[in-house]
């Protein structure tokens, strides 16, 4: 089993998952100081075998492929940063879509074609996703600069009526990316899906919605906003929330992710699948600042109406599929999840 990007938040936890179930296992990982800090640390099991590379570099992964001749592949190294993504757009393609193409290529110039690859894409190929006015559902434009700026938060229909967000569904929801990021992972899956297909081989791709938990950077401010409001409420600090405080995400814990991926590794699909990974519940920003505000005893959060470009209202999805394909069930509540978050952090 290979990990790219198996050092990082994701990939180290499911490492330890493989390795506990009898898997041999090999990280492939850059260490890149916005992750990892300046002072890098590898949290994986002794017995895993960790290569320090870089996915655009094709003699890298050259070379762990003469090493290392992985069943299956799990594709975690990406950019993920929504907002930077905008003003770093040439980083993040190059990370996402040219070493996604590199590694491909790697494989089919060492003749080795895993019987599965496994993508953790994202809930941001949808962009806004569906919503629906009425009974109307539609698909709305990407929220412009000038639309933020003057404070109107919500999409509305096509008529100008109140609209609400439908739950993003792989089976049944449209992939249409609102930021740089976005676009790259939607690559990620095409270029996947090609090469798996003329290859005979399987793929997995689990669209992650807001991933959090222990073990997640405390210092990247591009992801993790779990992760840093609590060590901001730890610190007394007041939690700023963006917008009018109604943005909706759907977090979900380390835990159920790992859970799901190693799922979908030890059952792969003879058919191509694409499936959502998240707890099934919205809850608001605001909602998230004042439960952790309030466990920590830190001042109640500030409405603040800063935004940022190329973020999205409103994502949640629906679990269904997923739970019936992967035989899987998110078990962890928020108020579990931020707790243990918490409990990590004060260690």
């Amino acid at each position: 089993m290979l990990i790219t990007g198996g050092a990082g938040f994701i990939g180290s936890a499911l490492a330890r998952r493989l390795v506990t179930s009898g898997y041999d296992v090999a990280v492939m990982d850059i260490l890149h100081p916005q992750v990892h800090g300046e002072h890098a640390s590898i949290d994986v099991p002794p017995s895993v075998r960790f290569f320090t590379g870089d996915v655009t570099h094709a003699p890298d992964l050259d070379a762990v492929l003469r090493l290392f001749r992985p069943s299956q592949i799990v594709h975690l190294a990406a950019e993920t940063g929504t907002a930077q993504s905008l003003t770093q757009a040439t980083r993040h393609g190059a990370v996402n879509v040219v070493g996604t193409t590199q590694l491909l290529d790697a494989l089919s110039r060492s003749g080795h074609v895993p019987e599965q690859l496994v993508l953790a894409s994202s809930r941001a190929v949808y962009g806004e996703g569906a919503w629906q006015a009425g009974s109307a559902v539609f698909y709305p434009k990407p929220r412009s600069h000038a639309q933020l700026a003057a404070g109107v938060w919500d999409p509305q229909g096509p008529t100008g009526a109140a609209a609400v967000p439908l739950p993003s569904c792989a089976g049944r929801t449209e992939p249409r990316p609102t930021n740089i990021y976005a676009a790259t992972k939607l690559a990620q899956e095409h270029l996947l899906a090609a090469w798996t297909a003329a290859h005979d081989t399987n793929l997995s791709v689990l669209r992650l919605q807001n991933v959090y938990g222990p073990g997640q950077s405390l210092t990247n401010s591009y992801t993790g906003i779990v992760a840093l409001f609590a060590r901001l409420a730890r610190q007394q600090q007041t939690l700023e929330v963006y917008e009018d405080g109604r943005i909706v995400r759907d977090f979900v814990y380390i835990d159920d992710v790992v859970e799901a991926l190693f799922s979908a590794i030890a059952h792969p699909a003879p058919q191509a699948r694409c499936l959502d990974v998240g707890s099934g519940v919205p809850t608001t920003i605001h909602e998230l600042a004042q439960q952790i505000a309030t466990v920590c005893g830190a001042p109640d959060p500030v409405v603040v109406g800063k935004f940022r470009d190329g973020d999205v209202r409103a994502a949640k999805c629906d679990v269904e599929q997923t739970i019936r394909d992967l035989d899987w069930r998110p078990k962890w509540t928020l108020e579990e999840g931020m707790r243990a978050l918490l409990d990590w952090i004060d260690k």
